[in-house]
């Protein structure tokens, strides 16, 4: 693609295989988004105000949207692409769990604290009002259909900061093929319920994450079971168990263990959509989210350790421990896992979430934004469902019948 050429006031890029001059000295100005376009200081290009983010194009005025098919900003007018640059400055380092989340907790308390509830802003595009709820912190505007980001709640000091992003790569076209495979696969659902492209609302959205990594030791005591097999007095054969007693020490080290940081969804289904290949994230950059729907946690790192990481960390450890007490079966009476670090990031993960509506209850079907894996809730049909065992009980009984014929033939 060619860069466009610089606008009045910006230095033209050096020629290829030259080197970068050095910085001028002055006060600091924003790096511009991509090469040969305003930077962020310039309305005709990025408009931020207080507390929010547009990414307007420099060639029509349209707002750009980042495009996975293209992985660029992309005018949905005139087709204008402009490549999103990433800060190789800023590298993606896992915080401590303990000092990380006592230091937030303090500023928390000689802060003003952002409010993460319903909050309106002014769009900067056509005036109309905003209302971004709850934990969106990217939306369209409702008058324009303008995507705007809400700056205050990322970069206040009472909040956790994005870490990384795992930039969507399935695009609108590949997910709703893969949901309307998923949805033909449910023989079982309602008619109606395929009907989603009417009944339905279809979006997609970054939803935050934490990835944790930990190093963990665990004394353990229990027993060891070994199957053995000896004759009765009758001569028959039988198996028993011998236990032994046994007690040692494993050691697991935890790596980018992934939870999902926001409520109001459905748990299970948004973890099956697991496994996510947090290794490919990159530093956050907001123009990845650029035409996207973003939410901010509900739970902050600590909270979603205590109440989803850790069980399943203890999951992870018990496992480790049965294999290395051995046998054919094992009994745990005593584990004690001392955490040696928890480190953990905070991420931004792409979903493409459909809602639909039936019989006035809300079902959502997830699909993962980097993968395509889809997962989701259905209703069930109960006259298929009764179609189904009729018929089956019909075959039954056909094949007793024809049984009973040959034998009596």
């Amino acid at each position: 693609m060619s860069v466009p050429p610089p606008l009045p006031g910006q230095q033209p890029p050096p020629p290829p295989g030259s080197r970068p001059r050095p910085p001028v000295p002055g006060p600091a100005v924003p790096s511009p988004l991509v090469p040969g376009v305003p930077s962020a200081n310039d309305r005709e290009m990025l408009q931020v105000t207080e507390q929010t983010r547009t990414y307007p194009c420099g060639n029509c005025g349209d707002a750009l949207i980042y495009d996975p098919a293209i992985g660029q900003l992309r005018s949905p007018s005139c087709g204008s692409t402009y490549p999103v640059l990433l800060d190789t400055r800023k590298a993606l380092i896992p915080h401590p769990l303990g000092p990380t989340m006592n230091a937030l907790y303090a500023r928390a308390a000689s802060t003003e604290q952002v409010r993460v509830v319903d909050h309106e802003v002014v769009c900067q595009n056509c005036g109309g009002r905003t209302l971004f709820s709850g934990t969106l912190t990217a939306v369209r505007c409702p008058y324009c259909n303008t995507p705007i980001q809400r700056t205050d709640v990322q970069v206040a000091p009472a909040r956790l900061p994005v870490d990384g992003i795992l930039p969507l790569r399935i695009g609108e076209d590949r997910a709703r093929q893969n949901i309307e495979a998923w949805v033909n696969s449910r023989w079982f659902a309602p008619r109606e319920f395929k009907k989603y492209r009417v009944l339905g609302s279809f979006t997609s959205v970054y939803l935050s994450y934490y990835s944790y990594d930990a190093e963990v030791t665990t004394d353990y005591s229990g027993a060891r079971g070994v199957h053995r097999t000896r004759r009765d007095r009758d001569g028959n054969i039988e198996t028993y168990t011998d236990w032994w007693p046994v007690s040692g020490r494993v050691h697991d080290s935890i790596r980018q263990l992934a939870e999902s940081a926001n409520t109001g969804l459905d748990g299970d289904r948004v973890r099956d959509l697991e496994p996510w290949p947090t290794e490919q994230a990159v530093t956050y950059t907001p123009e990845f989210v650029a035409g996207h729907l973003a939410r901010t946690y509900d739970g902050d790192a600590a909270q979603v350790f205590e109440a989803q990481a850790r069980p399943r960390i203890e999951g992870i450890i018990e496992h480790t421990v049965r294999r290395d007490i051995g046998g054919d079966e094992q009994r745990i009476s005593r584990m004690n896992p001392a955490y040696q670090s928890i480190d953990f990031l905070y991420l931004l993960m792409p979903v493409w979430l459909l809602t639909v509506t039936f019989a006035n209850k809300p079902f959502q079907v997830f699909v993962n934004g980097v993968t395509g894996e889809v997962q989701g809730q259905r209703p069930w049909s109960a006259i298929k469902i009764a179609f189904a065992v009729t018929l089956g009980l019909l075959l039954v009984g056909l094949a007793v019948y024809l049984y009973m014929q040959a034998r009596g033939g």
